[in-house]
C-alpha cells in the first residue's frame, strides 16, 4: 500500500529531480540505497520486466558500484556501473552512471523529519540531449514504482 506520492520534475534541460516522503528514519532508508540484499528488493520496477541478476555495492567515497541486468530483449545481461564521489551516511550518496558516455551524476540526500525521510533524488546529465533521451527512453519514468518498493521493503515487506 502506498502511502505516499512520487514526485518528478524538471528542474532544467540537465536536471531531473524526484522527491519522495518515507515512513522511516534516514538510517533504514539510507540503509536500504548501500545494502545489496535490500536494494536487490526494490531497485527495479516488476513493469520494466528486467531481472537484477546481481548487486554489487560498495558505498563509501571512492567506491564502485555494478549492477548486472537481464531482460527477454536483451541479446546478453547489461551492466550499469559507477563509483561513489561522496558518501555521508544517513545523509547523502553522491555517484557517476557510467555505462555510457553520456551518463549523470545522481545525488540523493536524506532529511531527517523526525523518524521520517524525505528523500530528493537529483540527476544532472551531461547535456539536455542526453536528458532527453533518458526520459524518452522511459527509463525515469519507474522511480514511482520503483520507491513504492522501497516504501514495502522499509514497512518490512
Amino acid at each position: 500500500m502506498t502511502t505516499h506520492h512520487t514526485t518528478t520534475e524538471r528542474l532544467s534541460a540537465r536536471e531531473l529531480v524526484v522527491t519522495r516522503l518515507f515512513d522511516a528514519p534516514p538510517r533504514l532508508v539510507y540503509e536500504a540505497w548501500t545494502t545489496a540484499d535490500l536494494m536487490k528488493r526494490w531497485w527495479v520496477p516488476k513493469s520494466f520486466g528486467m531481472t537484477l541478476l546481481s548487486c554489487e555495492i560498495d558505498a563509501r567515497t571512492g567506491g564502485t558500484y555494478r549492477f548486472l541486468f537481464s531482460h527477454l530483449t536483451f541479446e546478453a545481461p547489461k551492466a550499469f556501473f559507477g563509483r561513489y564521489i561522496e558518501a555521508v551516511p544517513h545523509s547523502r550518496l553522491v555517484w557517476t552512471n557510467e555505462e555510457s558516455p553520456d551518463g549523470s551524476v545522481t545525488t540523493v540526500t536524506f532529511e531527517d523529519l523526525g523518524g521520517r525521510t524525505r528523500l530528493v533524488l537529483h540527476d544532472l546529465y551531461s547535456s539536455k540531449e542526453a536528458a532527453d533521451d533518458a526520459v524518452a527512453s522511459g527509463s525515469t519514468s519507474g522511480y514511482p514504482e520503483q520507491f513504492d518498493g522501497l516504501e514495502k521493503v522499509l514497512a518490512g515487506g
